[in-house]
């Protein structure tokens, strides 16, 4: 049963639900994540390149720029506790065929199925949370959710790449199918019955797509988080082809990347608090900066550890600043938004994932950072001359 704590207001704060829904942020970001990790292991036993192996990531962003939008419209008369369950189920059937598969195509399919868990559960987020504590606790609480990819971020890729050399890269998705019953387990404990309540359509989402500054927030985001997708996708080919370190060297440095996040976790949703544009300018302008100096620098080891770890802190800044922009843009249609902002995500996920691979396949493993680093201007300047510039208030 969900431990619930009196607040003022009519909705009781459920502390417990909110950390089921951060460790199914956990789970969903370590399995989206993975083959960062493991992908030149991934593409030797399957026999594809490292470009084809990426489009893993491709696979999971491309039906999740599908679903983001689409679950909340297709199970809008559901108990969002089921819906929410449901997904998880999903992303546990997924981590299993991810473990099990024999050829790229079974791999993919795997990885669909991620996608429609991801995207279903990423637009339902912040609607969620606010059902489930009061108006002055959701930004302590959205930070609380989000704190999941951030622990994601420093377990998945150096624990993955660890596991990859110890036993194999299917023991990585076998464990987090351990993590994602664990999840599934909790929220069905700890989730109160949430019916229906806002029943968005395809007008409501053409309402939101007409505010100019949602459409901003959107295009930023397509931009800025394909950028970082496109990096980070590849950051152990760099490593590895271009830096020449080895697979412990890697691990430990996917691991400073995790933890780096951590901070800029926290800084950057100290900065969203008093401005989003800030937020996501700075980290927008300090990937370009780093992208730039791998390209510059990378064969050069203290270069391109420094950057990658650096990398992390930066691109924390991004997913609290884009939920802050988009709920403060249509606050009386956060699911609607939400999906909509997922969609753009997933969508740059794919973009970046593809961009990534055609380049690094191409030209080199510095292809990728070459792309990141022309997105990353082009968002920044986006951001700053089109962002919100009134100051968010602290929750």
């Amino acid at each position: 049963m969900s431990t619930t704590i009196a607040a003022p207001g009519d909705v009781p704060a459920r502390w417990t639900a909110i950390g089921s829904l951060s460790l199914g942020v956990f789970a969903l970001v370590t399995a989206e994540f993975l083959p960062a990790s493991l992908l030149t292991a991934m593409a030797a036993d399957l026999h594809v390149s490292d470009g084809a192996a990426g489009q893993a990531v491709t696979a999971t962003a491309l039906i999740g720029a599908v679903s983001a939008p689409s679950i909340p419209l297709l199970t809008q008369r559901f108990d969002r506790k089921h819906v929410l369950l449901a997904l998880t189920l999903a992303l546990v059937l997924s981590n299993a065929i991810s473990a099990a598969a024999s050829s790229l195509p079974m791999l993919l399919a795997a990885r669909l199925l991620l996608g429609v868990a991801l995207g279903g559960f990423w637009s339902m987020s912040a609607a969620l949370t606010m059902r489930l504590v009061p108006d002055q606790f959701f930004a302590r609480a959205m930070s609380i959710v989000l704190t999941g990819i951030s622990l994601a971020t420093v377990f998945s890729a150096p624990i993955g790449a660890w596991m990859g050399s110890m036993w194999g890269w299917r023991s990585a998705f076998i464990a987090s199918g351990v993590l994602s019953v664990a999840a599934l387990a909790i929220q069905l404990a700890a989730l109160p019955p949430l019916p229906p309540r806002d029943r968005p359509d395809l007008s409501v989402l053409g309402a939101l797509l007409a505010k100019p500054h949602v459409r901003v927030a959107l295009l930023a985001a397509l931009l800025m988080v394909s950028g970082h997708i496109a990096g980070f996708t590849y950051m152990r080919t760099v490593m590895e082809k271009v830096a020449h370190l080895s697979i412990d060297q890697v691990s430990t440095v996917l691991l400073g990347h995790g933890v780096a996040g951590i901070f800029g976790n926290f800084a950057g949703g100290w900065i969203a608090q008093r401005s989003e544009r800030w937020a996501i300018a700075a980290g927008g302008a300090l990937i370009a900066l780093l992208a730039a100096a791998l390209l510059v620098g990378g064969a050069l080891p203290v270069v391109t550890v420094l950057a990658i770890i650096l990398w992390g802190f930066a691109f924390s800044a991004f997913p609290v600043g884009f939920q802050t922009w988009i709920v403060r843009a249509a606050p009386e249609h956060v699911e609607g938004a939400g999906g909509l902002l997922i969609a753009a995500f997933q969508t740059a996920i794919a973009t970046g994932a593809i961009a990534g691979g055609v380049l690094v396949d191409g030209f080199g493993p510095l292809g990728a950072p070459a792309f990141a680093l022309v997105a990353m201007l082009v968002g920044t300047a986006l951001t700053w001359r089109h962002g919100p510039r009134v100051k968010s208030t602290g929750g």
